[in-house]
């Protein structure tokens, strides 16, 4: 029951990253949204009005939009079946990820946390109990990420965490600048789509065609891993995304890259 009544909970706050959306709270409090990518070309992320602040602390939504790279991306706010079957997926066709995971997701699926950890995959930092980030201080931030990091070093034996997926995408410059001094990099995204909602799922080629007509060069990639429909459409993303030429790299590669030619970056 505890269980049911976190995901629920969850499942009320995550959103769609379809267009920009408001949000509530202080001025210059921003949701991470956009128009979507269309026939290959880039999303609306460079004309919409917080670019300059997500660019200003380094923040990825992006990769190099002139190389054919894609970057698998998963939030992990609570377990729904699926995330074995994805990493099946992904030891299978040899393609690196990054699972953004929640307190919860720490404490209740440790084997699962060892297994990314084991097959070469990122944990990033979703926070612990999944807060709107804008609404809470700087000590609090600190603390909600450094119990993350903590639980996943002593379970998965992941030392460094370097990135983090702000819940709900919800952000202002003050969280970028209070996660950027505890040594994080704010990882949004530039494919999405209503994928969170349990109780819709639309089925396999339905998340399969949502995710292959948004493909761009430098893609970030975001899925749910509570979703049915993404488990099983996974392989098949993979491979449509290798037959037009794309490959799937790591965060890291990403990141090595734009520190040692931070001019080159693409964003």
């Amino acid at each position: 029951m505890k269980r049911l009544t976190f995901a629920a909970a969850l499942l009320a706050l995550l959103v769609t990253a379809a267009g920009p959306q408001p949000a509530k709270g202080a001025p210059g409090t921003y949701h991470f949204g956009f128009k979507k990518s269309v026939d290959g070309r880039l999303p609306s992320i460079n004309e919409e009005g917080f670019k300059g602040i997500v660019d200003r602390y380094g923040a990825i939504f992006l990769g190099d939009t002139a190389k054919k790279e894609i970057y698998l991306t998963f939030d992990n706010g609570y377990e729904n079946g699926y995330t074995a079957q994805i990493l099946d997926v992904l030891k299978a066709k040899k393609v690196p990820a990054i699972f953004f995971v929640t307190g919860h997701y720490v404490k209740d699926q440790p084997e699962l946390l060892k297994r990314m950890a084991a097959e070469g995959h990122l944990i990033g930092n979703h926070s612990w109990s999944h807060p709107d980030m804008t609404q809470v201080s700087d000590a609090q931030i600190e603390q909600e990420l450094g119990k993350v990091k903590a639980a996943v070093a002593e379970t998965a034996g992941q030392r460094e965490m370097l990135y983090l997926r702000p819940p709900r995408g919800i952000f202002s410059e003050r969280t970028l600048a209070a996660s950027g001094k505890l040594g994080y990099t704010n990882v949004f995204w530039s494919v999405a789509y209503k994928d969170w909602d349990t109780k819709a799922q639309r089925g396999r080629q339905y998340a399969y065609d949502q995710v292959t007509k948004q493909l761009h060069p430098g893609a970030v990639i975001l899925l749910h891993a509570v979703s049915k429909d993404n488990a099983e459409a996974l392989g098949g993303i993979i491979d449509e995304a290798r037959r037009r030429g794309y490959t799937f790299a790591s965060l890291d590669a990403l990141t090595a890259r734009r520190q040692a030619v931070p001019e080159a970056g693409a964003h």
